[in-house]
């Protein structure tokens, strides 16, 4: 039995040690490309202001599918989020790893009750439930639905209850920006499903926000 959990370990410190460099940082500032016309496109910075990630997100898709590369000249993509359903309000997003073609989890929103207090749940690989992203005020959240530029705050738990991350919208009338801080998972939500959340909350959210 120790020897089992041993070879547990050392794999899952093994595929952490394979992720991508741009998975690695502890913070994340996601930024929403101006004047993008058709479909949508995200800009990821690190601590230092330095792009490490870009996603773009497939125009004329019924069912939403956004790609992540390293960089905006899309020669290296990594990741593949998409949808099976057709623009349903609490779909579940599958998150690929591009590379390897591997299920990373999946990212599924609460439909309704996202209507007064969004939250998401993580998936791991094998459909277990991991974590959850929720907004931390439901006061804020409703407020937030009223008055469009009232930036909320997001806080992302693991199974067990423990913060993992934190992402903040930062008020700006003409561009989306939100930043994530995370606090370390240890292993407990993969950190590329951690960053798939980041987009798609810049995505989804920073769409309803227009209405």
């Amino acid at each position: 039995m120790e020897e089992t959990m041993e070879q547990t370990i050392e794999q899952t410190n093994e595929e952490t040690n394979e992720l991508n460099p741009a998975f690695a940082h502890d913070y994340y500032l996601f930024r929403k490309k101006v004047l993008q016309i058709f479909g949508g496109a995200f800009h990821a910075y690190d601590e230092n202001g330095m792009l490490v990630l870009y996603s773009k997100q497939k125009a004329f898709k019924l069912k939403e599918d956004f790609r992540v590369y390293t960089d905006e000249n899309q020669l290296q993509e990594l990741l593949t989020i998409k949808t099976p359903q057709i623009l349903d309000f609490g779909a579940t997003y599958n998150v690929e790893d591009a590379t390897t073609g591997q299920s990373v989890g999946a990212i599924r929103r609460k439909g309704i009750k996202s209507i007064f207090k969004d939250e998401w749940i993580f998936l791991s690989s094998d459909g277990s439930e991991v974590g959850k992203l929720t907004e931390t005020s439901v006061l804020g959240a409703i407020v937030s639905r009223l008055i469009k530029l009232i930036p909320q705050t997001y806080v992302i738990t693991s199974a067990d209850g423990s913060i993992i991350a934190e992402i903040k919208q930062h008020f700006n009338p003409f561009v989306l920006k939100y930043s994530m801080s995370i606090f370390g998972s240890n292993g407990s939500i993969d950190r590329r499903l951690l960053i798939s959340s980041g987009i798609l909350l810049a995505a989804i959210e920073g769409r309803q926000n227009k209405q």
